[in-house]
């Protein structure tokens, strides 16, 4: 009804209800399939009781530090791992944690001199070391650099749709989520604005695998980790 006490003609209603509709299906179609209340919480870590649940890529690069804030998983020197393929060195994995769907948060904090590809990294899909899936939170966007990346038994390749010009490293603490649907293959990932994404990809390739932290070839912190997600088995 209008104010004034009329009511739409169909040829005014209709116009309006597809209107709706319309906006309903935008809404639905940008909404991230995979939200934390809907998957059942699986992990969540602060490191105050150690690191025995993370298996690093080089057990020797990484360790248990003391801060202001209490203990935080630290990558503090360069890991020794030469993957099979150009990808990330430095990053450990989250040990008999095998995910389809997921949220994987986590608080993350730089800790090298600034320069363009400054970088930390969240490994997902990891199913042995030619083939994963991983989000580079670089410093400055290129074709390697800021850039959600598939590793599939070759150098790694961006699988990117949308992106930013780049991560606003600096020396504080920052907040990151990844959000993954393998039905429809589509992955969103933020940087302290955990409302909108920074990135987002759709691939299929990789529709279980574990998941991970760390770096491409930097060092860093990490803190606060929380999964929630469907437990998965291997296919292969």
């Amino acid at each position: 009804m209008f104010p004034d006490g009329r009511y739409p003609s169909r040829s005014t209603a209709r116009p309006r209800l597809a209107l709706a509709l319309l906006a309903v299906a935008i809404f639905l179609a940008c909404k991230p399939a995979a939200q934390s209340a809907d998957l059942p919480l699986l992990v969540s870590e602060d490191f105050e009781n150690g690191s025995a649940r993370w298996q690093a890529t080089d057990n020797d690069a990484w360790r248990i530090a003391e801060t202001p804030r209490g203990k935080v998983f630290s990558l503090f020197r360069q890991s020794q791992f030469k993957p099979p393929h150009r990808s990330p060195v430095n990053f450990a994995l989250l040990k008999d944690v095998i995910v389809s769907d997921f949220v994987l948060e986590a608080q993350v904090q730089s800790t090298i001199k600034d320069y363009d590809h400054r970088d930390m990294v969240l490994v997902f899909g990891y199913q042995d070391p030619a083939h994963f899936y991983y989000v580079h939170f670089g410093k400055k966007t290129d074709d390697h650099a800021n850039q959600i990346f598939i590793v599939n038994d070759a150098p790694r390749v961006k699988i990117s749709t949308q992106t930013t010009p780049g991560t606003p490293w600096d020396e504080e603490w920052h907040r990151v989520k990844v959000v993954r649907t393998v039905a429809d293959g589509n992955t969103a990932v933020y940087f302290d604005d955990l409302d909108h994404p920074a990135m987002t990809a759709t691939d299929k390739t990789f529709a279980w695998g574990q998941l991970g932290i760390g770096s491409f070839d930097d060092q860093g912190n990490y803190d606060n980790v929380v999964v929630r997600g469907t437990l998965a088995k291997p296919t292969r």
